[in-house]
C-alpha cells in the first residue's frame, strides 16, 4: 500500500484500538469468569468434591482481580478491595438467588422443581446474571458488568440493565424481549411476564443522570408484552396489569389494569349435507 492515506488511517486505527483495548476487559475472559462463578453457586456440570470448594472459589477470585487489573489503574481503583468485597457479599447474592428460584418453581405449574428453574430456566439465568452484575455496578466496576449483562441478553432474550434496582424475590416467565431500563426501580415479589418494557418516555444523552424509567412497588404482576414508560411513573403495590397494556402514568395501589381491545369471534355454521 502506497497510498499514504491508507497508512495515516492505519496508524488512527491502530491507536483508536490500543487506547480501547487497554479500557476494556476481555470478553471471553468476563464471560468465562461469570460462567464459573454461577457453576460454582449452582453446579450442573459435575459436582465438586467438598474439599475442593474452596480452592474452586479462591480461582475465580483471582480471575476477577486479574480481569480488573488488566484494563483499571490499581492505583486509582482498589481493586483488592473490590474483589474482596464482592466475594464477601456472595452468600447474600447466592441466598436472593434461591429465593428467586423459588419463586419461579412456585408461580409456573410447569416447574417440576426448584433444580430444573436454576438449570434449564432463562428467565433465571438472566436474573442471576443481573444480580452478579447489579453487585460488581454497586461496588463501581466500570464496563465488566454491562458486557456481563449484554451477554445474558444475548442467551435469554432478556435485557436487565445492571444499574437497575430489583428487589427480592423476582420472577421472570418465559423472558423473551424483556427489557428493564437502568433507572427502573422493582420491589419485592413482583412477577413479569414476556415482552415487558420499563423503559423511559424520553431518550437523551442529557437525561442520563435522571430517573428515566419507572417504578414498580411491591407484589405487581405484569403481563406479556405491557410497556410502561417514564421516570415518574410509578405502578403501585398489589397491582395487576393485563398483557398489552401502554401506560405513561402513574397507577394506585391494587390497581387492575387491562387493554379494553374487544376480541370479537364470529363462527360460521357448516352444514355437511
Amino acid at each position: 500500500m502506497d497510498n499514504p492515506n491508507i497508512h495515516n488511517f492505519i496508524e488512527l486505527l491502530h491507536k483508536t484500538h490500543r487506547a480501547e483495548w487497554e479500557a476494556t476487559p476481555k470478553i471471553q475472559d468476563s464471560i468465562t469468569w461469570l460462567s464459573d462463578l454461577i457453576e460454582f453457586l449452582f453446579p450442573n456440570n459435575r459436582l465438586h468434591k467438598q474439599s475442593t470448594y474452596e480452592g474452586i472459589l479462591k480461582k475465580n477470585q483471582i480471575d476477577l482481580e486479574n480481569i480488573l487489573l488488566s484494563y483499571l489503574d490499581p492505583i486509582a481503583f482498589d481493586v483488592e478491595e473490590k474483589v474482596s468485597a464482592f466475594y464477601n457479599a456472595l452468600e447474600i447474592l447466592y441466598n436472593d438467588l434461591r429465593a428467586d428460584a423459588t419463586k419461579i418453581y412456585d408461580n409456573d405449574p410447569a416447574a417440576t422443581s426448584i433444580h430444573e428453574v436454576i438449570v434449564s430456566y432463562p428467565g433465571f439465568y438472566a436474573i442471576a446474571v443481573y444480580r452478579i452484575a447489579h453487585k460488581l455496578t454497586k461496588l463501581e466496576v466500570p464496563i465488566l458488568p454491562r458486557i456481563l449483562s449484554e451477554y445474558a441478553h444475548g442467551k435469554t432474550g432478556v435485557d436487565i440493565h445492571p444499574n437497575a434496582e430489583i428487589g427480592v424475590p423476582f420472577f421472570i416467565d418465559h423472558g423473551t424481549g424483556i427489557v428493564i431500563g437502568a433507572t427502573s426501580v422493582i420491589g419485592q415479589n413482583v412477577s413479569i411476564y414476556q415482552g415487558v418494557t420499563l423503559g423511559a418516555l424520553q431518550v437523551n444523552k442529557e437525561l442520563a443522570e435522571v430517573k428515566r424509567h419507572p417504578t414498580v412497588e411491591d407484589n405487581v404482576i405484569i403481563y406479556a408484552r405491557t410497556t410502561i414508560l417514564g421516570g415518574k411513573t410509578v405502578i403501585g403495590h398489589g397491582s395487576i396489569i393485563g398483557g398489552s397494556v401502554f401506560l405513561t402514568k402513574s397507577v394506585s395501589p391494587y390497581s387492575h389494569v387491562f387493554n379494553t381491545h374487544q376480541l370479537r369471534i364470529d363462527v360460521k355454521q357448516t352444514i355437511f349435507d
